[in-house]
């Protein structure tokens, strides 16, 4: 069981189906939030659910595609008549790319602009806007080491998690007077699903990146979701602005 990071609070997971998100909605809730999950795959998102109702968590779901912002909008909406409020909200949702700059054509680039860069901006839009009303409130994105040391074959998937840390800077200062926080995660090869479509399409890449990090090993799900947690938290009341690595390391 959690300690209480997120006692009282309503939390909500955007990229909630699986992988980080999936396991930042667990955290949380065992944390003690109420969580609302999101994601475009409602069948996972209704596992997650079941899941956690199971092991007594007040959690419920709604189905969003964060390049809509109607959807996006639907979904902060939801969780505001559903829980009464929104303390607190993980920008999780992303989509990879393989291949060299010169090789993607202008639909990929765009479909991963789309998610990852436009998709954060329109959550951080629809959030803040509800905080901003209601006197504060803290706020996750997840970005890559990517952000902070780049490699070959994932051009347009970095430039995009470059962008996000621009995005978080910024509504920090924005949300600062209104009492609301805006940190960033910057997770190392982390064991995901898209960890291993990396592995497949880029042979060696991972393996190079693990032996360059001092403590030699990929994170799990909940090393993110645990900083993740922290970051949301009062214990990190006076922390915003910042893009912490959880990396293993890997940037020492």
């Amino acid at each position: 069981m959690g300690a209480g990071l997120l006692e009282g609070r309503t939390a909500l997971v955007v990229g909630a189906s699986t992988g980080i998100g999936a396991e930042a909605a667990r955290v949380f809730a065992r944390e003690g939030a109420s969580v609302m999950l999101a994601a475009r795959d409602g069948d996972r998102l209704d596992q997650q659910v079941r899941l956690l109702r199971g092991e007594g968590h007040d959690v419920d779901a709604v189905r969003c595609d964060v390049s809509s912002a109607d959807d996006v909008q639907r979904m902060v909406d939801a969780t505001l008549e559903r829980f009464g409020g929104l303390d607190a909200a993980l920008n999780n949702a992303a989509a990879t790319q393989s291949g060299l700059l010169e090789d993607l054509t202008e639909a990929e680039f765009d479909q991963i602009v789309s998610v990852n860069l436009r998709g954060v901006w329109l959550c951080l839009r629809s959030e803040m806007t509800h905080m901003r009303r209601a006197g504060g409130g803290a706020i996750v994105n997840v970005t890559s080491v990517g952000a902070l040391k780049a490699s070959s074959g994932l051009g347009a998937y970095q430039a995009t998690k470059h962008g996000v840390v621009g995005l978080t800077l910024t509504a920090a200062h924005d949300g600062g007077p209104a009492g609301i926080r805006v940190n960033a995660v910057a997770p190392g090869p982390t064991e995901t699903a898209m960890l291993d479509a990396t592995r497949i399409a880029i042979p060696g890449g991972v393996e190079a990146r693990v032996a360059a990090t001092p403590l030699r090993k990929t994170a799990t799900t909940s090393d993110i979701a645990e900083a993740a947690a922290w970051l949301l938290s009062d214990r990190a009341g006076h922390v915003s602005g910042v893009h912490l690595p959880v990396d293993g390391g890997y940037r020492a």
